[in-house]
């Protein structure tokens, strides 16, 4: 008795090999300028988000953004409970973090910069929610490694700039 069939060869009976890596090359080419955006944008938004519910006006923290960062942000680490280190300038420092590195995500600019300090800024979030890896912090954390991997993509102010430094000639744009 003859084996049957794979699926694959099933497909290449049906679909030529070359038909088929012409539609793969054509889909990898309408994704590759949208994926870049679409995974900044991604990754802006909830930090976005949480940065808006830090503020109770220009430059001045709600007062349950202090209250957080005082009482019950705690540090998990090593089976303990610590809390945080000058929990007022953390808090101030976040909340500008998550408002203005989101920014630079959306626009492309410091695009692997940002994703990376976004990336520390999870692993400080996995130590505090160490509960939320799977829903959340996993989540994030790809999309932060694959912005640093992949770079901003054409669409991003980064793009532009690399674009006026390789045209003039200085060394290193483009990378």
């Amino acid at each position: 008795m003859s084996a049957s069939p794979t699926l694959l060869n099933r497909a290449a009976a049906i679909i030529p090999p070359v038909l088929l890596r012409h539609v793969l090359l054509w889909m990898a080419a309408i994704a590759w300028p949208i994926a870049p955006p679409m995974l900044r944008i991604a990754l802006a938004l909830p930090f976005f988000r949480s940065g808006l519910t830090r503020w109770d006006g220009f430059l001045s923290l709600s007062p349950g953004t202090l209250f957080l960062f005082e009482e019950q942000f705690k540090l998990h680490i090593f089976g303990g409970e610590y809390a945080l280190p000058t929990p007022d300038q953390l808090a101030l420092l976040t909340a500008i973090a998550e408002i203005a590195l989101p920014i630079l995500l959306i626009v492309g600019l410091g695009t692997r910069f940002a994703a990376f300090i976004l990336l520390v800024m999870t692993g400080v979030i996995q130590l505090v929610f160490p509960d939320g890896w799977v829903n959340f912090h996993l989540y994030w954390a790809t999309l932060a490694m694959a912005i640093i991997a992949i770079g901003p993509g054409a669409f991003s102010i980064d793009h532009w700039i690399a674009k006026v430094l390789v045209r003039f000639g200085s060394p290193g744009a483009g990378r």
